[in-house]
Order: C-alpha cells, then structure tokens, then sequence
C-alpha cells in the first residue's frame, strides 16, 4: 500500500511540474528588463492598506467583545439546624 502510495505521489508531483512549465506564457528575451515599469506603475498598496485596517479592527473588536474566561468561583454555606426536644 505504501509503495502504491508513492508512486501515485511521484506521479501527481511529476505531473504538477510538467503542467506548470506548459502554462508558461513565453520566455523573457534575453537583455530587455521583465517589464519592471508596468509593475511598479501598478499601485496596488491601497487593498493592502485596507485590508490591514479590517484586520486590525477584527482583532481588536474580538479582544474587547471577549467573555472574560475567567474562572467562576462557587460559593456553598452549609446550614446546621438542632432541635432540643425535652
């Protein structure tokens, strides 16, 4: 059963690696820069910047809305009663 299960993940791994390089979509040519302007030209800081913002008040919501959890004390008082009867 292992051996089976190696192979099949032998399989799989080769498969992902092959499927991977097909999708490429073309290689760089060699000395022109990797388009480098256009990716810095596209500013994309601002759903970061939100994002950590919605995190960020998330988390502090959950902190201030937390129960306490702390322990509960129980407190018990035993009654005695005694009768004098003549």
């Amino acid at each position: 059963m292992e051996k089976l299960m190696r192979i099949f993940g032998a399989a799989i791994l080769a498969t992902s690696l092959l499927v991977t390089n097909a999708f490429a979509a073309t290689t760089l040519p060699a000395g022109k820069p990797a388009g480098v302007k256009k990716a810095q030209m596209m500013n994309n800081n601002m759903l970061l910047i939100i994002g950590g913002i919605g995190l960020a008040g998330l988390g502090i919501g959950l902190a201030a809305s937390g129960s306490g959890g702390g322990p509960t004390t129980v407190t018990t008082a035993t009654i005695s009663t005694s009768s004098n009867t003549p």
